[in-house]
């Protein structure tokens, strides 16, 4: 029920509107072929998931699989399913790659916009791995927001108890708490209590 994120070097992207290019044409069979990970359990907007070259829309109970990017257009959310106690919400333009779900644990790439994620307690014995530009997120059972917040990279727990690690220094967040990482190469802020309206402008982006 730890978290560590260890800053790499390279910056975390706050861009302008993605071009994701919805407007798909049916996916040929290799594409679907690969190792099912989850499913859409709601979606509101646009989504639309690929692996390599080949993308296609996203819609409820649809399937996503192992190495397949999951892309949100502007105003889009999407909740995805993975596994047996694994729920991942993604916010508007937000991009994220499936690269491993199985008994001993998954892996996430987030490249792009907010996230929540809310692992069950009680599967704390199966890892959680997020990696971003701002590091690695790994986490047991617990509930937390990682993305952009007020110009920063913030992290905050809603569930649980973390530790956060980057440039040399670690804090340790419990529910209600979060921290903020300015920059890469950047340590995390002191530890404070988020107010409510920023902890809800947060969630926000991905509700």
């Amino acid at each position: 029920m730890t978290m560590a994120t260890r800053v790499r070097n390279g910056g975390w992207r706050l861009p302008p509107a993605l071009a994701l290019g919805f407007a798909v044409v049916a996916a040929p069979a290799t594409a679907v072929a690969a190792d099912p990970a989850g499913a859409v359990v709601s979606l509101r907007g646009q989504a639309s998931a690929f692996a390599r070259s080949d993308r296609r829309a996203l819609s409820p109970a649809a399937s996503v699989f192992l190495e397949d990017t999951v892309a949100t257009a502007e105003q889009s959310r999407v909740e995805i399913r993975l596994g047996a106690d694994t729920t991942l919400r993604l916010g508007e333009k937000g991009r994220v790659k499936i690269a491993r779900v199985a008994a001993a644990g998954t892996t996430l790439d987030l490249e792009e916009g907010a996230l929540v994620v809310d692992k069950a307690p009680e599967s704390r014995a199966r890892s959680l791995d997020i990696e971003s530009s701002f590091g690695r997120i790994a986490v047991r059972g617990t509930s937390f927001f990682a993305g952009p917040s007020r110009g920063v990279f913030g992290v905050a727990v809603l569930r649980g108890h973390v530790t956060v690690e980057a440039a040399g220094r670690s804090v340790e967040l419990r529910e209600g708490e979060g921290t903020d990482i300015a920059r890469p190469g950047d340590p995390p802020s002191p530890v404070k209590t988020w107010a409510p309206a920023r902890l809800a402008e947060a969630l926000a982006q991905v509700e």
